[in-house]
């Protein structure tokens, strides 16, 4: 009778698990969206100053795609309330497919909407909710792309994304314990504070980055500003050398003060910040360290220029 009854729990518990749906892969950043009060400076900025390729928006006929390669882009949409300090719509990641996504989402008890969109271009999406209530889509690219020159971009991949995250362990209920994000790297601007946290997503070396209640210099964030929220709300271009990137730049007239310098940040990366026309902070990045970060050692590989 024990060996029965052992063999229908067994039994149960493999049809339980083929009756689950599995998390497809989650293969990088697709992109981040971000309000803009004027869409002509913000194609001043993306296109003369960043140097993205300008495309149609095939979610939103209203916005504008920003092309840093052929999967990745800046979505700038039009700013519809006015008092909001806020200019972060959302952040995208990238997935083989994106039904299955759904469907495994739905399973861990994710609000997911019934069904998922179709782009113009051929890409499937859906949004969902984070536990602070961030808005969060997936996307499947096109099976064949757009294909993007870039000839005066600085770099050709998005290597994160970062937002302003005020409980840690909340957020790692969906993006480490449901998404399978992987710890990367940690740091404070003091030696005994948490300032960011960083994961990448699952299947690549692309990463998120908490940016934490302390904000930009420790101050805290309980009376957050327009600029405040643009240096938390940021992504992140990489390039092989900074130097290069900083001379490229300035020579174009490119770069203006107080944005003008590069710097090593305390994960020990050359790093250059550039902010849009509302304030939302472009970081351009080296792919590897030149010193050994402060508070934590990096627990999984860099990305690289040949991934995107």
């Amino acid at each position: 009778m024990k060996y029965a009854l052992g063999f229908l729990v067994l039994a149960s518990s493999i049809a339980l698990a083929q009756s689950s749906p599995s998390r497809p892969p989650i293969t990088g950043i697709s992109h981040i969206a971000v309000y803009a009060a004027d869409a002509s400076a913000a194609q001043h900025y993306y296109v003369d100053i960043v140097g993205c390729e300008k495309g149609p928006d095939p979610e939103n006929p209203q916005g504008a795609r920003y092309y840093v390669n052929s999967t990745q882009f800046v979505e700038v949409l039009p700013l519809a309330d006015k008092s909001s300090h806020n200019r972060l719509a959302h952040l995208a990641y990238k997935t083989a497919n994106a039904e299955k996504l759904r469907l495994y989402l739905k399973s861990k008890s994710v609000e997911v909407p019934a069904s998922v969109e179709k782009a113009g271009d051929g890409s499937r999406w859906f949004n969902v909710k984070d536990p602070e209530g961030n808005t969060v889509q997936f996307v499947q690219p096109p099976a064949h792309p757009k294909v993007v020159n870039g000839a005066k971009l600085a770099g050709h991949h998005i290597i994160h994304v970062g937002m302003l995250v005020r409980d840690r362990e909340k957020e790692d209920t969906f993006y480490r314990a449901i998404l399978d994000f992987k710890p990367y790297w940690y740091g404070g601007m003091k030696p005994d504070k948490i300032d960011w946290v960083s994961q990448q997503t699952p299947e690549s070396h692309d990463w998120l980055e908490y940016m934490l209640t302390s904000g930009p210099s420790g101050g805290g964030i309980q009376d957050v500003s327009q600029k405040q929220l643009g240096v938390l709300n940021h992504f992140s271009i990489g390039v092989v050398n900074m130097q290069q990137t900083y001379d490229t730049l300035k020579a174009a007239n490119r770069l203006s003060s107080p944005n003008d310098h590069t710097q090593i940040g305390k994960d020990g990366k050359w790093q250059l910040n550039l902010f849009d026309p509302d304030g939302t902070r472009l970081e351009y990045m080296e792919f590897s360290n030149v010193q050994k970060p402060c508070c934590s050692d990096f627990t999984a590989p860099n990305p690289s220029p040949s991934e995107r």
